[in-house]
């Protein structure tokens, strides 16, 4: 007690006595110990060393060798998806250069975590004094900077070095980025950078070339949902395989995103988690019905598939998701139908594994590409649309009606087959809409076994096919004789001759053939026939035609027939060109025509109507242009122009 107090109670004396009695002293209170604060599983299951981390070894195997031979850098940066993990590495990273043993002992560097050092509960924490975090996010500007840089010049209080993780590092100015580079090209040696980002892109080169770069990866789902069983095991949660793959491939690589998502699920099952109720709470469709849907699509049975398509809106499900899982499934059969290993994959369930297998052998790479092609597109009109359900459903009619139409190529080689004859084709009887045909999920081809009968046949599918005349019977042709096999000293046979030439029609049709469509041009259009004969001929030219033409025609006729040609120019003047006599049949036809009862009948009950083009079934043109000619990449249509109407 000083001086002062003593004086101060002497110079006041004894207390007066009221008579009242003295107060009891106050009982003391013993705290009441409340609950601990929840903790969602992101934050309570947030690796606090290396080993913890999954699905980033190779940046782990590099940073283990780089410590244990020396070779520290000065700055870091990490960047990948969000929910990947880039500041809870920053933090472990700042942890291992800091690392001390707690015992007091000296330390060193070093990537093995698995007891706390001196600094790590303070780093983990993010309340250690020489690890400094900071949110690029809200400190944009060239002060903010400054502040790092003038600190940086003095030692750490506590730790082996000065640790400062910038976060979301893209979103600092121009200015402030400026302003790093040279303390980031030069540090001092108790200095490290780690920065963060999401957007690599957004980050100056100038950054980028002075630190080390660690693209974190997306996690793979079948980790992913190894990692989730083992926090739910933790958990004392039970919880379906089917849901974890359906939690696991939500989240899309995101470590934090499948954590949050199982939280959500734990809360909403109340312990237990089953797929149903994951996908109710997610709003996804049963991956069962989805795959009922595809195939039904691809048999081309539309009554059951829109009736499936409801079932699943009625429960719940969004359209665009539906057409989402849909284009999913597509893409995993054609991945199993590429990599038949990737069925084995731990995050599909076993619908998919089976039933994937079963359809990437029967469905053809063409269908599957088609059916990704208008489900992509389709996705994008119903999140767009005023009505979803009913885009989607449309969405659904022009793909099941599409599966089942055969690609032009594939139309020209069963009208071959059938000889020109598409009525001797089988017309598929309707199942609720169309008839399942051998491009569904039973055939290979991607298209019906024969075509489909005119009524179903698309109006639009750009190849115009002209029925030829009725063949000869194979039997008629004399068999050509097979070719002896001749001794070792025999002389080597006489090279076969090429095509035997009798007009002008057939050096096109050679040239077509040959596929020189220039010189197929030239002689259709610039030369007048004077005389042709097989292994001769003269012509004259139209006006303004190269004289070139005629070495042109000499060599590739030699080449093309194996015989030498003399090919030469004619002083008088020969007859029309191919052009002009099919400009003159063509005209004529149209005469004709248009002095039929029936047609002329309907150019005069429609005004304006006009005959564009009149065809024969044994125009030999037509032949010609369906057999000699192979079919063009630009006329190989996968399916219908978006100008084109198709009547069903």
């Amino acid at each position: 007690m000083s001086d002062q107090q003593r004086t101060d109670e002497e110079q006041e004396g004894p207390g007066l006595d009221l008579g009242l009695p003295a107060a009891a002293p106050a009982p003391a209170v013993p705290a009441v110990a409340g609950p601990a604060p929840y903790r969602v599983l992101a934050r309570k299951y947030r690796p606090q060393n290396f080993e913890d981390l999954i699905g980033q070894e190779a940046m782990v195997r590099t940073l283990r060798n780089a410590f244990a031979s020396g070779r520290i850098a000065q700055a870091y940066i990490l960047t990948g998806v969000r929910g990947v993990g880039k500041t809870t590495t920053a933090r472990i990273l700042a942890r291992a250069l800091n690392f001390e043993p707690a015992d007091g002992a000296a330390g060193a560097p070093t990537l093995d975590l698995a007891t706390f050092g001196r600094h790590c509960r303070d780093i983990v924490e993010s309340r250690h004094v020489d690890v400094m975090e900071m949110d690029a996010a809200s400190n944009t500007s060239i002060n903010d900077i400054r502040e790092i840089i003038e600190s940086a010049r003095y030692r750490p209080v506590m730790a082996r070095y000065k640790v400062y993780i910038i976060d979301e590092v893209h979103m600092l100015s121009t200015a402030a980025f400026n302003g790093l580079l040279k303390t980031l090209e030069e540090p001092p040696e108790h200095v490290k950078f780690i920065f963060a980002t999401t957007e690599i892109r957004k980050v100056p080169v100038t950054v980028l070339s002075r630190c080390q770069r660690f693209d974190l990866r997306r996690v793979e789902a079948g980790v992913l949902a190894a990692h989730l069983s083992g926090i739910c095991a933790r958990e004392g949660v039970t919880i379906e395989p089917e849901a974890l793959a359906i939690i696991a491939r939500a989240a899309e690589g995101s470590v934090r995103d499948s954590l949050s998502l199982l939280d959500q699920a734990i809360a909403h099952g109340g312990g237990r988690v089953g797929a149903e109720e994951v996908r109710r709470l997610l709003g996804l469709a049963d991956k069962g019905r989805v795959i009922d849907l595809f195939e039904a699509l691809m048999k081309g049975e539309m009554a059951r598939a829109l009736a499936q398509f409801r079932d699943q809106y009625e429960a719940g499900a969004d359209p665009a998701v539906i057409l989402t899982d849909l284009a999913e499934f597509t893409h995993l059969v054609t991945r199993v139908k590429i990599v038949p290993e990737s069925a084995e994959d731990a995050a599909l369930v076993e619908a998919e594994r089976l039933r994937g297998a079963e359809m990437a052998q029967g469905l053809s790479m063409r269908v599957l590409a088609r059916a990704w092609q208008m489900l992509s597109k389709g996705v994008a009109e119903v999140q767009q649309a005023a009505k979803p359900a009913q885009a989607a459903e449309m969405v659904l009619v022009r793909l099941g009606y599409a599966a089942d139409l055969p690609t032009p190529d594939e139309a020209l080689r069963q009208l071959r087959e059938q000889g020109g004859n598409p009525a001797g084709t089988a017309a598929s009887g309707p199942a609720g809409g169309r008839g399942p045909s051998s491009g569904g999920a039973g055939g290979g081809t991607g298209g019906p076994s024969a075509l489909a009968h005119s009524a179903s046949a698309p109006s639009g599918a750009r190849l115009a096919l002209a029925p030829a005349p009725a063949r000869a019977p194979s039997a008629a042709r004399p068999e050509p004789a097979r070719e002896t096999p001749r001794p070792a000293s025999a002389p080597p046979a006489p090279a076969v001759a090429g095509p035997r030439i009798s007009d002008l029609a057939d050096i096109a049709r050679l040239a077509a053939e040959k596929r020189d469509l220039l010189l197929k041009h030239a002689v259709e259009h610039q030369l007048r026939p004077v005389h042709v004969e097989d292994g001769r001929m003269e012509f004259s030219l139209v006006p303004g035609a190269a004289a070139s033409i005629v070495q042109d025609l000499s060599r590739k006729l030699s080449d093309w027939t194996g015989r030498r040609w003399l090919v030469s120019l004619a002083s008088r003047e020969g007859g029309p060109t191919l052009a002009e006599e099919d400009a003159a049949r063509k005209a004529e036809r149209e005469e004709g025509i248009k002095a039929h009862p029936l047609v002329a009948a309907v150019l005069a009950r429609f005004p304006g109507a006009e005959v564009v083009d009149v065809r024969s079934r044994a125009d030999p043109a037509d032949s010609v242009s369906a057999e000699a000619l192979p079919p063009m990449e630009e006329d190989l249509h996968m399916g219908p122009g978006p100008d084109d109407e198709i009547d069903y």
